[in-house]
Order: structure tokens, then C-alpha cells, then sequence
């Protein structure tokens, strides 16, 4: 597979601190417009924020349905004039309703505060997920942003191997995956995804939450490269970081180790 060469993308990763009974429009609304601002002085073009962002992820059922909003319901107003104004692209997450369907949903908004594109989550985790979500059915969505082909999953989907390498061979060349990843599961952050960005030869932008409760949200919000290698880690705490999403190193990645070519899928079957 070819990767063109083309310019450097530099990207921001926004670990915010979760508080509880912080789901509030306008709050997260400000606290958006601050990391945007900061991001693109930055010279970020791109920022992501974690799992369910706008309202929080751990908020059950009765609370979840108070706030769903369309996809193109008030909140998704807001953040499109916050990318106005702040002249970057922001990748954030809501519980989106359909009618009386619920998804665990993020969506793409470009610079000019179009949507670009909006990903329902495919891979529901146990009771916290399926009580409250239904779970999308189409796989692997995509966005362009300037030169660089974006994809889209959220939190549990980017532990499937099949899921990043669906992204990989359709041609992402950064995936974004917002996630609300509690401890004792800092593994998944350390080790799985890493994995998942070598074995697929792409960029994934891991995006978590941060609190101080012992079993609460872990961090680790990191950017890592088609080699496994971060170029970005945020660590503990309330973080702002950045990463460039260099091209260059995809199509070296893929040289050096040819996995997607070396594929031999006539004798994977279906199972």
C-alpha cells in the first residue's frame, strides 16, 4: 500500500479532569473554547477530546437520557462556533438520540465548523455500554482532513485487532479513539495500543480522562506511531498535549515492516 509523502499534521490531545456532575452544556462548552485556543496556538490543527466529553461517560441511564441531543441539537452548535473561532478541527463526544434510540456517538468538526463526519460506537462493554447504547453498524467511518485521511472509533472498539486493521486497510492514516478508560485496566493504554498502531502501521491518538480515585479514570492519553513509539503522552492529571502526524512515517513503517502487504487473506476464512 502507497502513502504519499505529503506535509506534517500536528494534532492535540485534551485529557481533562473529570469531576462529578460536571455535564453541563456551557460549562464544557468554555472549558472547550480554552483547549482550543490553547491548541491551536499551539499550531494544532486538529484537537480530540475523550469519550463522551460533552456530558461524561459514567452517568447511567435516567441521566443519559436527559441529555442525548441530536447531532445537530445545541451542543453540536456550540462546539462548530468554538472550532470557528479557535480555526481548528475538534473531534468530540455526546450521547447522540435518534428518535428513542440512544448511541454512544463522537463527531468531527472541521475549521470552518462543518461536520465532517460522526461515528456511533460498534463494540458496546458489558452492562455500562448495552444498558444505555445501542451499538452502531457501520465500521470504519472516515474524514479527510487536509492531507490526512482521519478514522474514527471510541474507547472498547480500538481493542478488537480487526476494527484497526479494517481502518488500516481502507486507507486511515490517523485514528482517533476517544476513550473513558478507568484503572486497574492501564494496560490497554500501555500496551494494546501500541500494539495496535505497529501491527496496523497508522497513528492513534488515544484520548482518556483523568481522575484521582483509585478506580477511577487512568490518563495516559497518548498519540503513537506506525512503529508503536509515542510521539505524544500525557501522563496523570489535566494535560494538553501535542503530536505531529507525519506521513512520511507511515510509508516508512510500511517499508520496513510490510504486514498489510504480507497479508494472506484467502486463508483467514470468516471466523
Amino acid at each position: 500500500m502507497n502513502v504519499s509523502e505529503t506535509a506534517v499534521t500536528r494534532i492535540a490531545c485534551w485529557q481533562p479532569e473529570w469531576v462529578a456532575g460536571r455535564s453541563q452544556r456551557d460549562e464544557f462548552l468554555d472549558r472547550l473554547a480554552t483547549a482550543a485556543s490553547t491548541a491551536a496556538d499551539g499550531g494544532a490543527t486538529l484537537l480530540v477530546t475523550p469519550e463522551m466529553s460533552a456530558t461524561g461517560y459514567h452517568l447511567g441511564k435516567a441521566r443519559t437520557d436527559e441529555v442525548a441531543e441530536p447531532p445537530d441539537g445545541p451542543l453540536a452548535d456550540g462546539v462548530r462556533a468554538v472550532a470557528r473561532r479557535a480555526g481548528l478541527a475538534i473531534v468530540y463526544g455526546w450521547p447522540e438520540r435518534d428518535g428513542d434510540t440512544v448511541y454512544n456517538s463522537v463527531q468531527l468538526v472541521d475549521a470552518g465548523g462543518a461536520v465532517a463526519a460522526r461515528y456511533r460506537k460498534t463494540h458496546l462493554y458489558s452492562d455500562i455500554d448495552r444498558s444505555v447504547y445501542a451499538p452502531g453498524d457501520r465500521l470504519v467511518v472516515q474524514a479527510a482532513l487536509g492531507p490526512l485521511t482521519v478514522g474514527l472509533v471510541i474507547c472498547y472498539d480500538v481493542e478488537f485487532p480487526e476494527t484497526v486493521r479494517a481502518h488500516a486497510l481502507a486507507g486511515t492514516q490517523l485514528l482517533v479513539a476517544p476513550t473513558a478508560l478507568v484503572r486497574p485496566w492501564q494496560f490497554v493504554a500501555r500496551t494494546i495500543v501500541p500494539a495496535r498502531a505497529f501491527e496496523s502501521q497508522l497513528f492513534v491518538a488515544y484520548v482518556n480522562w483523568h481522575s484521582a480515585e483509585p478506580e477511577g479514570y487512568c490518563g495516559l492519553s497518548a498519540v503513537h506511531g506506525p512503529d508503536g513509539r509515542p510521539r505524544a503522552e500525557a501522563g496523570e492529571g489535566e494535560r494538553l498535549v501535542l503530536a505531529d502526524v507525519d506521513p512520511a512515517a507511515l510509508a516508512a513503517a510500511r517499508r520496513a515492516t510490510p504486514y498489510l502487504t504480507d497479508r494472506r487473506p484467502e486463508l483467514y476464512g470468516s471466523t
